[in-house]
């Protein structure tokens, strides 16, 4: 029975990973890792898992618990243990400790009822439920037709319990219960009737582009984006137990959120150019491309001096939780990471414009961190004469060769003053051509103008991030401050041909807003996107096989590679299977400069593919889902689990367990709407 195979789930994996099994069964559990891929990925998930919890104690000092909440905690971890996997049940003391440590620190900050939900963004299952009375409110319109009342006297709520609504209020640091458990306001999110949840945000409608045939357009163009703003939004919806609106997932975002291990600029260009081939995951017989770009370090760089200015909403809409308290400590830490040749300067905005801080040098931080520790919300927005009051400032404190910069951190509602998109956009395209770039933090719920603050971000040369934790204020304004600041290169654009020898059709995954006429490509008048100091950006193409039957095809520029007016041309024989080229100018550059990269026309197996390339395809695959795209082929949240979990080995930060327990909220909440939707009708009843 020694050589059994050790099923993926086995105890033993997890005191194998924490260094805390028997030593006679070290040799064989190592033997399992080596050979057998899905052990290997369980021992990588559980060590990956131990780094993040090793990491949240490291970052602040252990609370001080009383015996009441010492009680409470124990009571929420062992009702919490019911629902872990088997993997998990096996932690030993240390692991136990660190975990009762956590959820401390959760009790103590957020209280007993979000303590569970803490405890499912680190594991993926649904908390217990904690219910209150029946909710002494109307209920939708559709449901009481069924005979469902939230009134005392009418029809119980049971079997909306059984579904996982329940009742209070939908706030708190991490938002509704996620998976099972839900409040009845969400049910506005599904189309019903007579709930109150207002909210102002606005998407931008996505429209997926299908293949297109290379005999018809054999060239894709297109400007780059390092934007990551969607997937820290989707986390929310996700977070609060509600799966996003399709128009707020952008695919390259997700994929972008995380970094790859492209490899470092070598020359002269600020960014190096890599391309991968496999066989689709989940389209067999298509082929998967993955064009990376990797943009220098900051540590290579010169270490210019920058001119900050925090351009900051302190209108009434900012007065929650996660809001303007969120903000402040997000500019706090940002404030701490700068040095003593840098400038910061606040400008804030409600019912008027101010100038809370003047241009201050680094040197003197404690008055920076004492000006922003003031602020408090209160007013109506006025984001135009905000936006050009900042810009003012950013200009007469101009530092040539440095970094100018204005910092916009807002809700999105802009409702007073410069209010329509065409006025703004104007203005912070003028200002970016003068060397002031702009960048945009989006906080909270309820007002969030995700597609204006995007374009305000593209046309203003910087870049938008969503921050709905600090644990995301680190990631973008500590960890990732190079590339959030520090612009190595503008207007880049991206225009890849293939080859109709070896391809018959190609879909760009995403980047839908981003799509260029081709004699954009050549045009250095047409803006684009910027990267930053140590970006990775990231493209995936689906392409069908020259041979193959085209799924739904539609049908100033460079000469083509392989083809002529006459048919195809001698390149067309080379043995590639497509080319990629590339623009971009210097940051106070005009004039762009061209590289081009032709790749073979190899397709690897998928088990040939490189981890990264696995945890993109996953995230993508995870898109399409979200987005219900109609190009998702084979692909469900069994697949995108399987292949993300090859990539949890480069898993310094967490991040990629974190989406993880993203795909297992998304499972569940995907198996309730479905619940929801077979709910017996009038008639039926």
């Amino acid at each position: 029975m020694k050589n059994e195979p050790i099923p993926h789930d086995d105890p033993r994996l997890t005191a194998y990973a924490l260094g805390e099994l028997d030593e006679a069964e070290v040799a064989r559990v190592e033997r399992a890792v080596e050979t057998d891929e899905a052990c290997r990925a369980a021992v990588d998930e559980v060590r990956a898992l131990a780094q993040v919890l090793e990491r949240e104690l490291a970052s602040e000092s252990p609370p001080e618990l009383t015996a009441v909440h010492r009680a409470a905690i124990a009571t929420r971890a062992k009702r919490a243990s019911r629902l872990l996997p088997k993997v998990v049940l096996s932690v030993a003391s240390a692991a136990a400790a660190v975990l009762l440590a956590l959820l401390g620190r959760a009790w103590l900050l957020h209280g007993e009822d979000e303590t569970a939900s803490f405890a499912y963004n680190l594991f993926g299952d649904s908390p217990p439920v904690v219910g209150s009375a029946p909710a002494q409110v109307r209920a939708p319109r559709a449901l009481e037709g069924l005979g469902y009342s939230g009134a005392e006297g009418g029809q119980p709520l049971d079997s909306l319990r059984q579904l996982g609504y329940v009742d209070g209020p939908a706030h708190g640091r991490f938002g509704n219960r996620i998976g099972a458990s839900r409040r009845l306001s969400d049910l506005a999110q599904l189309g019903y009737a007579g709930v109150e949840h207002p909210s102002t945000e606005a998407y931008d409608r996505i429209r997926e582009r299908g293949f297109t045939a290379v005999a018809s357009d054999p060239l894709s163009t297109f400007s780059i984006d390092v934007d990551t703003a969607s997937y820290a939004n989707v986390r929310r919806f996700l977070n609060e137990g509600r799966l996003p609106p399709p128009d707020a997932v952008r695919i390259e975002e997700l994929v972008n959120y995380f970094s790859y291990a492209y490899p470092e600029p070598a020359g002269a260009d600020p960014f190096s150019v890599s391309v991968e081939v496999a066989g689709a995951p989940w389209a067999p017989g298509h082929t998967l491309v993955r064009v990376g770009l990797k943009g220098r370090a900051i540590e290579g760089l010169y270490a210019r001096p920058r001119n900050l200015v925090f351009l900051l909403d302190v209108s009434g809409s900012m007065n929650q939780p996660n809001k303007l308290p969120l903000l402040k400590r997000a500019m706090s830490m940002l404030v701490e990471q700068l040095s003593a040749d840098d400038r910061v300067a606040i400008v804030v905005y409600a019912g008027r414009s101010g100038l809370v801080l003047p241009s201050t040098s680094c040197e003197q931080k404690e008055t920076i961190l004492a000006a922003l520790a003031r602020l408090e919300a209160g007013g109506s927005t006025n984001g135009g004469a905000g936006i050009q009051l900042a810009y003012d400032v950013a200009r007469r404190n101009f530092v040539e060769g440095g970094v100018n910069r204005v910092i916009l951190a807002t809700d999105g509602d802009f409702n007073v003053g410069v209010s329509d998109r065409g006025s703004l956009v104007r203005m912070v395209e003028d200002r970016a051509k003068g060397g002031v770039f702009l960048s945009v933090l989006g906080f909270g719920t309820g007002n969030l103008k995700d597609s204006q603050m995007e374009q305000l971000a593209d046309d203003g040369n910087g870049n938008y991030s969503y921050v709905d934790s600090l644990h995301e204020a680190r990631k973008v304004l500590v960890e990732e401050l190079g590339a959030t600041l520090e612009t190595i290169a503008k207007d880049v654009k991206i225009q890849v041909e293939f080859n109709p020898a070896a391809v018959a059709a190609w879909r760009l995954i995403g980047y839908e807003n981003r799509v260029l006429a081709h004699r954009d490509f050549n045009d250095d008048a047409v803006d684009a996107g910027e990267i930053g100091a140590g970006h990775t950006v990231t493209a995936l193409y689906e392409l069908v096989p020259a041979g193959s039957e085209v799924p739904g095809a539609a049908g100033g520029v460079d000469p083509l590679r392989y083809q002529t007016r006459s048919g195809l041309s001698a390149g067309a024989a080379a043995g590639e299977l497509l080319n990629v080229k590339l623009r971009y100018k210097e940051p106070d550059g005009d004039t762009s400069r061209l590289l081009e990269t032709p790749v073979a026309a190899r397709v690897a197996d998928w088990t040939e593919a490189t981890d990264d390339f696995r945890f993109a395809a996953a995230v993508a695959a995870w898109g399409m889902l979200l987005r219900g795209s109609e190009h998702a082929g084979e692909a469900d949240l069994e697949l995108v689990r399987r292949l993300a979990l090859a990539g949890l080995a480069g898993d310094p930060t967490g991040r990629r367990v974190e989406f993880l327990n993203l795909v297992r909220a998304t499972e569940t909440l995907r198996s309730l709407r479905q619940a929801e939707r077979e709910l017996p009708s009038r008639d039926e009843r």
